[in-house]
């Protein structure tokens, strides 16, 4: 039996290629003979425990006529050889079972698709299945046809209210409403949940744009930046395969263009971060300034990489 193992090419609808291994690990059939000769003369149990190196599975089932077994191939161990005790005036496979094992890409770096490949096989005397010399296949090639589905998830699940950002000094506005200190900087932390098993982006789009990132504006048109970052959780890593921390959220997208699951990531927490920076203070805090800032800001998950 070919218990060793083969490659073969499985390629997708969208033409992404992927190496898959495959090799056989069991064999069985159910054999007929012709009479006289009877199953019972001959040993039935010869069958029953597997020559080494096959490693046997216990199953034997039949009649006097007529017997069905199957044996476990370890890998790459050649030949099991079963000596026959008795002539047999005939004999006949009537039917063709096997195990096999397969070796799989890392689903979670390939693109979603359906992939598909063969790999064939060669039955008869001297060929890749072997059943003895005399015994003599009426179709000579196996072939295995691959299909392989990879569908990716990707989810986002915002908690209630958490489209609705308020942006605050660190301990509140007390500070500056009793005693008049200006805050070093407004911020908000939104956790998000996520679930991924494959790879996406993250984009940004602003209602007023600033540069590469957003703006939040007053009714008189006074704007101050906002700066956007993403932490993911552990298990998600970047285009470097680094864990994501406080990565900038840009509106040319250069800095979210890639991200990798490394497993697959159950419903775990990231966070947004929102913040106007410590240099926009003075011009927010100063007699007269606008008392409201107010802009939208879109962040998107795409899986379309």
């Amino acid at each position: 039996m070919p218990s060793e193992w083969r490659s073969l090419e499985v390629v997708s609808e969208g033409g992404a290629k992927e190496t898959v291994e495959v090799r056989i690990a069991g064999i069985g059939n159910r054999f007929n003979v012709a009479g006289p000769a009877t199953i019972n003369s001959w040993g039935p149990r010869t069958w029953q425990y597997a020559p080494a190196p096959c490693l046997s599975t216990g199953f034997l089932t039949g009649t006097t006529q007529y017997a069905l077994w199957f044996w476990l191939v370890p890998e790459a161990v050649g030949a099991c050889n079963l000596v026959h005790r008795v002539d047999v005036p005939g004999l006949d496979y009537v039917n063709f079972e096997y195990a096999y094992e397969l070796r799989t890409p890392n689903p979670l770096t390939m693109p979603t698709g359906t992939y598909r490949g063969t790999i064939a096989y060669s039955l008869g005397p001297n060929q890749d299945f072997d059943f003895g010399d005399i015994m003599i296949p009426n179709d000579d090639t196996l072939v295995f046809n691959f299909t392989l589905s990879v569908v990716h998830v990707l989810k986002v699940e915002i908690p209630p209210g958490g489209n609705n950002v308020e942006l605050v000094p660190q301990g509140g506005w007390q500070s500056w409403v009793q005693q008049g200190r200006r805050p070093t900087r407004l911020f908000r932390d939104q956790t998000f949940n996520i679930w991924s098993s494959g790879r996406f982006k993250m984009e940004l789009q602003c209602q007023f744009p600033s540069g590469n990132t957003c703006a939040i504006e007053s009714e008189d048109g006074t704007g101050v930046p906002l700066n956007i970052s993403v932490s993911l959780p552990n298990g998600i890593g970047d285009v470097s395969g680094q864990r994501v921390s406080r990565l900038p959220l840009l509106l040319d997208g250069s800095t979210t263009s890639l991200f990798a699951p490394t497993h697959y990531v159950d419903r775990r927490p990231g966070t947004l971060h929102f913040e106007v920076p410590a240099d926009a203070m003075p011009q927010m805090f100063v007699p007269g300034a606008p008392n409201k800032y107010t802009g939208n800001v879109t962040v998107i998950w795409d899986s379309e990489v």
